[in-house]
């Protein structure tokens, strides 16, 4: 409830804020007005910078895939037995119930293969391989059996599995019955008061409590458990429902960073250098609108690093990959505008004219290039997976960064020079 109060003081003081800066540049002339919206956008984007790259690094945000931060390697083969044989259907089914499993624990960027009868499964993050068994290779075949060995209900009946406490210490998995299943347990529960009912997981008796009176509600509770961490494996396994085919674990593994720390340390500086080595083209070539376009560069960065960041992407290799080429195409972009402008220039226009010309003849062949590359990433986003999936994300949302810096922020800062006064016309500004 404080959280909630907090974030709508923020809300409000911040829209009034904004509101009150707005009115004060309305009161404005157009050159104090420029000027007042560059310092703005400098002194935001120096505060933002820093506060993302030294206070509270976004980098440290972002989950880190299996080649950068490690994590489980575990291989499970299907095993045909006489009730239920290994079938292309009950692999795909075993295959689906996994992947809810696996997404029910939070990771992300899971690697989840079949291969012929075995289903290979890396987890990103993951430190315990048994916990990681635990949850997404056992059968989970829940069953209630009263004391002359009939099933009273199985985990087919079950509408949903959740987790709590009894008292303030042990950990219980609460049941909840569909329609049908409320009945069977009812009508079980009725006729066995003062009798037992066993609770067997994969046929092994995890609980026997005695019934004290009929349960009408269509709702149990599994006790014993000494933590709520594996009360919750056990719903996990419960909700998803059982396998459809026995799986036998033949491999299982930690996997420490595939690249190591001195390859991600390399990769890091790689990618500095990179865009540095940009960044001082850029200002050398276009002089005064390359610092604009490598201002902008900066802000391409942060945004982008921010998505990835609430989207919670995992980062791999390829991701790091997808990102760095993305620079690359934000500055493209602005290369055929700063093109665009000069020509403007040559023809006769005046500054603030060749920009906005500049833009507007630029703006067709960005577009087009940049949907083009959005297509293609949607197309990985769909029929891949793992790490293909992970770069198809960073570009896709570098792609859509780089548009908005390049074609919005850009523009209004070019004009905000221009309209300031700072920019007189001299053609060194645009190395021509």
């Amino acid at each position: 409830m404080a959280g909630s109060i907090r974030t709508i003081l923020i809300i409000v003081i911040g829209g009034a804020v904004a509101c009150a800066y707005l009115y004060f540049l309305s009161r404005l002339g157009v050159k104090a007005r420029a000027r007042a919206s560059l310092a703005t956008v400098l002194i935001v984007g120096v505060a933002g910078g820093y506060y993302v790259t030294a206070l509270n690094p976004l980098v440290e945000h972002l989950p880190r895939g299996l080649d950068l931060a490690g994590g489980v390697h575990v291989v499970l083969e299907a095993v045909a037995t006489p009730e239920v044989p290994v079938t292309d259907a009950a692999m795909i089914g075993a295959m689906d119930i996994i992947q809810r499993r696996v997404d029910a624990l939070g990771v992300k960027e899971p690697y989840i293969q079949r291969s012929g009868n075995r289903i290979i499964v890396e987890l990103a993050g993951v430190d315990d391989p048994n916990k990681a068994i635990d949850v997404i290779g056992k059968t989970a075949l829940l069953e209630f059996i009263d004391e002359q060995g009939n099933i009273v209900v199985t985990g087919k009946d079950l509408k949903k599995a959740d987790v709590g406490t009894r008292g303030t210490e042990e950990a219980v998995v609460l049941l909840e019955f569909n329609a049908e299943g409320a009945k069977k347990f009812a009508e079980a529960t009725a006729n066995n008061v003062g009798k037992h009912i066993l609770i067997l997981l994969d046929k092994q008796t995890i609980s026997a409590p005695v019934v004290n009176e009929a349960i009408p509600n269509g709702r149990a509770e599994i006790s014993g458990y000494e933590s709520v961490e594996s009360a919750y494996r056990l719903a996990i396994q419960l909700n998803s429902g059982a396998l459809p085919v026995a799986l036998e674990v033949v491999e299982n593994r930690s996997v420490s960073a595939t690249l190591g720390q001195d390859s991600i340390s390399q990769s890091k500086t790689a990618a500095i250098v990179g865009i540095a080595a940009v960044a001082v083209y850029m200002l050398l070539y276009y002089r005064f609108p390359g610092l604009i376009a490598d201002i902008a560069l900066a802000f391409y960065i942060f945004i982008t690093l921010g998505v990835l960041a609430l989207l919670r992407a995992t980062i791999t290799l390829p991701g790091i990959a997808g990102i760095i080429l993305s620079v690359g195409m934000a500055v493209d972009a602005n290369v055929i505008i700063f093109e665009r402008c000069k020509e403007e220039l040559r023809s006769g226009q005046t500054p603030r004219s060749a920009i906005v010309n500049g833009f507007k003849n630029a703006l067709r062949a960005i577009v087009d290039s940049n949907v083009t590359t959005l297509i293609s990433a949607g197309v990985l986003m769909w029929l891949g997976s793992g790490p293909i999936r992970g770069f198809a994300v960073t570009l896709s949302v570098g792609v859509l960064s780089s548009m908005f810096t390049a074609i919005i922020l850009t523009r209004f800062l070019l004009l905000a020079v221009v309209n300031s006064g700072v920019y007189r016309g001299r053609k060194i500004f645009f190395g021509y």
